[in-house]
């Protein structure tokens, strides 16, 4: 059953061009990988999924929620965005609110769900993501990997149709990137649907069930995991795979 379909999907900043006509499905359970060069869109395509970022034009699909970029309303511009939860680069913590609280923010404001129960559900969240023992800590006490795992939690807590994350392991120091990449694999093995544009690409061929190759705004290449990085077949493909390869063993 597809879960996510996304049809000539355009946007423009101004002059600039940025993505040209993407089409991609993902179905009920499947795990997407987003790769390729800075600029390519790959952030740009994530944020117009629930129109963080609107797009010029596209019918978007996911759940049992349908509509026209150019046609659509407020009111199912927000039916849309409760279909998915967004992690984010830079965690979009509330500050001044401890885990515990960032975690149930939504269930309490958004899904009216009362306190008691948010908390519960919010502790096995937090368990599940290692950070039960952290439930009174402000962001500013955590590290980076700590929050992001908080984010994740946030986001698994409103119990969407699919997750979204853009580079969830950008911002964060190296040693603290396998602590997040462990908590969405084992996610995935859950078989939660989740678009993922990562820099990672062990991490891509391991957890995705499928990858998609950008450059400049427009989809190269795309196919099973294993078979995209085992037998990738357009040259730009293999030449940013290969750059991949030599910037790693320089490390």
């Amino acid at each position: 059953m597809l879960m996510i379909k996304v049809t000539n999907l355009r946007k423009s900043f101004k002059d600039l061009v940025v993505l040209k006509g993407i089409d991609l499905e993902v179905k009920d359970g499947e795990v997407l990988s987003i790769i390729g060069p800075s600029g390519s869109g790959k952030s740009t395509l994530i944020r117009c999924l629930n129109f963080l970022e609107k797009p010029d034009s596209a019918i978007i699909e996911i759940g049992n929620v349908k509509l026209d970029a150019q046609r659509c309303t407020s009111r199912e511009i927000r039916q849309l965005r409760l279909q998915t939860a967004m992690v984010f680069q830079n965690y979009n913590l509330f500050r001044n609110k401890t885990a515990l609280e960032n975690v149930t923010e939504a269930l309490i404001v958004v899904k009216k769900m009362p306190k008691k129960q948010a908390e519960e559900l919010g502790m096995e969240l937090l368990r599940q993501v290692g950070l039960e023992d952290k439930r009174d800590n402000y962001p500013a006490t955590l590290s980076g990997g700590q929050q992001q795992r908080v984010s994740i939690a946030r986001a698994l807590a409103l119990r969407p149709h699919a997750i979204l994350f853009d580079e969830p392991t950008s911002s964060l120091d190296p040693e603290l990137v396998t602590e997040v990449l462990q908590v969405i694999k084992k996610i995935a093995e859950m078989r939660t649907t989740m678009i993922i544009v990562t820099h990672e690409m062990e991490f891509a061929r391991d957890v995705s069930d499928k990858v998609i190759f950008m450059a400049d705004g427009q989809i190269v290449e795309q196919g099973p995991s294993k078979e995209f990085f085992s037998h990738p077949q357009h040259e730009r493909t293999k030449q940013f795979l290969r750059n991949y390869h030599a910037g790693s063993r320089a490390l």
